[in-house]
């Protein structure tokens, strides 16, 4: 444990961030997930209303600094990809 007052504040403060991040990251996650279930039912309406519900959650969690700016782009272009192989089929 540490001893000096800014450490032990220090300290205090990792805990309470670490919680943040870790919901923001499990909020991103779960709108990752929303779409590809929806793709993976075939439903192309319900896939299209979750991306779209996505792409901020996706930035956000950029602008906050939990991931870097191409692997959300990425993500993004991903999934952006498979919806619209779904009209091709």
């Amino acid at each position: 444990m540490a001893n000096i007052a800014s450490a032990r504040k220090r300290a205090r403060q990792a805990v309470k961030n670490r919680a943040h991040n870790m919901a923001l990251r499990s909020r991103f996650r779960t709108s990752m997930k929303s779409v590809l279930k929806a793709i993976r039912a075939g439903d192309q309406e319900g896939a299209s209303t979750a991306y779209r519900n996505a792409v901020p959650v996706i930035d956000s969690t950029v602008g906050k600094g939990l991931i870097h700016r191409n692997k959300a782009a990425r993500h993004k272009s991903r999934l952006n990809a498979r919806i619209r192989e779904m009209g091709q089929a």
